[in-house]
């Protein structure tokens, strides 16, 4: 069946589709409503049961939500979700969009898992500057959300170097920090695992930080150790929390590396007492347990400081090099994926593209070298000498996924990044997360209720991202809405057949206007650049100390 048209597209005599059929629609001047929804499920977002009832949008917002049925005829446009659950689209806590969203504007993969709002927290990703300029500028399928990233302004102010800020490099980047916040950032995003991130003290980070609570931005973060130094980084996250008196949230919550296994216990403890203590600190999560992310994790991180012809230079120092090997062997064997190193898999070599989607295990048996741990770090500091490598990592516990899933405090990500189909070999989360989530989780496992999961997917990021018209089907809310097969829905994406869109989302709405009908794309790019800070009535009195102005 063609899409129905838009509502920009609509004459004053429309097809509707109800069921399947096509309808004669009155003139336009008979029709309240733009799109109604009709004889779904409505699971709301607010975690309370669910209930059947009539939905109404107009100019972008939820006008109607009916127990009872609405005329047809007072539609422009009439979806019928018999069968099927009504929700609010879901919010995707972190993806790697803040650039790509300029090159993959419908963000198809993001669409179809019922994906209506994605938050670009930077982590070691460069951020888009001037900031307002290119969020302006912006024409897209769904919402964005940009922060202010510490790894991109450490960058401009230090390089690569390992070493604190000078005063006055610290006032530069505090300026960049405010800079960012005037410009609609929605807060500081730090990814502290990375270089040159991970050379930064936490003092440093409290010092940002606070700028960005003046702004009455929040805190996000990458944490700097996940693996054997997890519980000392879920402190950190709760000390800049607590000195720079900001909300923070940790994004992708995990226990990696098997000797951590179990550890969720006592870093979901953690942020319990955090916030019987006054503070405010949430948590997200993909439901996977295997990463993603750069070769530079295997490597002790002052062995990358200053770029690839220092590495190089410590390579060939053979005193250096035996210090570095010594490191590696604790990081694979802790924190990563022990001395099987079929547990790594690669994304992205691009030394050699014949082995995406093959393991650093094929890798070492087309040579005639072995399974084993001196295998790997030798292999590891090989590729990385020719470019590095990007990588999924197969090093976590689905019982940790678990208990950090049902934690009451606990949201969903995507961690995922903005693909065109079939190009590159990405994480099956890109494609799949939130489906899995309501596949695997509720209706397999029942770990959640579908309530309780859509919940953690809308009302709960909406709130703490201060987006109080969102995430709720309720009227006056912003007509951000899923409609969807409960049965159906699943994900398709694996580790080693990735490009596989999610099934059953069969309509959603981006500011009232449908971006999928029947399950395929309109190619409407109706989303909109949500603008920072997400704590508004938290702003200073008097408004914060400026410093110097962000070159």
């Amino acid at each position: 069946m063609s899409p129905v048209p838009l509502r920009s597209a609509v004459p004053s005599v429309a097809a509707v589709a109800l069921g399947g059929a096509l309808l004669t629609a009155p003139p336009a001047a008979a029709q309240a409503y733009d799109v109604l929804i009709t004889g779904g499920t409505v699971v709301d977002g607010t975690g309370a049961p669910r209930f059947e009832a009539d939905v109404a949008v107009a100019d972008g917002r939820i006008v109607r939500v009916s127990r009872t049925r609405l005329d047809p005829a007072s539609a422009r446009m009439v979806i019928d979700a018999g069968g099927r659950v009504v929700t609010p689209g879901f919010f995707d806590n972190h993806a790697h969009v803040q650039q790509t969203i300029a090159l993959f504007p419908l963000a198809e993969n993001f669409l179809r898992q019922g994906i209506t709002t994605i938050s670009a927290s930077l982590h070691s990703g460069d951020q888009p500057w001037p900031l307002e300029a290119f969020a302006s500028s912006l024409e897209m399928a769904p919402n964005v959300i940009f922060w202010a990233g510490h790894s991109w302004i450490r960058k401009r102010v230090i390089g690569l170097e390992n070493r604190d800020p000078t005063p006055a490099e610290l006032e530069e980047m505090k300026a960049l920090v405010a800079q960012s916040m005037r410009e609609g950032a929605m807060g500081l995003s730090t990814g502290l695992l990375y270089v040159p991130a991970n050379f930064a003290r936490t003092e440093e980070i409290i010092e940002l930080a606070k700028v960005a609570a003046a702004y009455g931005g929040i805190y996000v973060t990458h944490m700097r150790n996940e693996a054997s130094g997890l519980l000392a980084s879920v402190a950190e996250v709760i000390r800049i929390a607590h000195e720079a008196e900001i909300p923070a949230q940790i994004n992708h919550h995990k226990a990696a590396g098997a000797a951590q296994w179990g550890w969720s216990e006592k870093t979901l403890a953690m942020i319990d007492s955090a916030n019987a203590a006054g503070l405010s600190v949430t948590h997200d999560l993909y439901p996977y347990t295997a990463s993603s992310t750069g070769s530079s994790i295997l490597f002790p991180q002052w062995a990358l400081a200053g770029g690839a012809e220092a590495f190089a230079a410590r390579v060939r120092d053979p005193q250096t090099r035996a210090r570095m090997e010594e490191d590696m062997r604790f990081i694979f064997t802790t924190d990563r994926v022990g001395s099987d190193i079929s547990r790594i898999q690669f994304r992205i070599l691009p030394s050699d593209p014949s082995y995406n989607g093959k393991t650093l295990a094929d890798y070492a048996a087309d040579r005639g070298l072995p399974n084993d741990l001196e295998t790997g770090i030798d292999l590891a500091i090989e590729l990385q000498l020719a470019g590095g490598f990007s990588a999924i990592y197969h090093a976590m516990d689905e019982r940790d996924v678990i208990r950090i899933m049902r934690h009451p405090l606990a949201m969903f990500e995507t961690d995922g990044d903005a693909v065109g189909y079939g190009l590159g070999y990405p994480h099956p989360r890109s494609y799949g997360a939130f489906p899995r989530v309501l596949a695997r989780y509720v209706r397999e496992l029942e770990v959640l209720t579908l309530e309780e999961a859509i919940e953690k997917m809308t009302s709960m990021p909406a709130r703490w991202l201060g987006q109080q018209d969102m995430g709720v089907v309720a009227e006056g809310m912003r007509a951000d809405l899923a409609v969807f097969d409960p049965n159906r829905i699943r994900d398709r994406a694996t580790y080693t057949d990735p490009h596989r869109f999610s099934e059953g989302i069969e309509y959603l709405l981006v500011n009232g206007e449908p971006v999928i009908l029947h399950a395929g794309l309109t190619g409407a790019k109706p989303g909109r650049w949500i603008r920072g800070p997400a704590r508004p009535d938290r702003v200073r009195a008097g408004g914060p100390s400026q410093g110097a102005e962000a070159r």
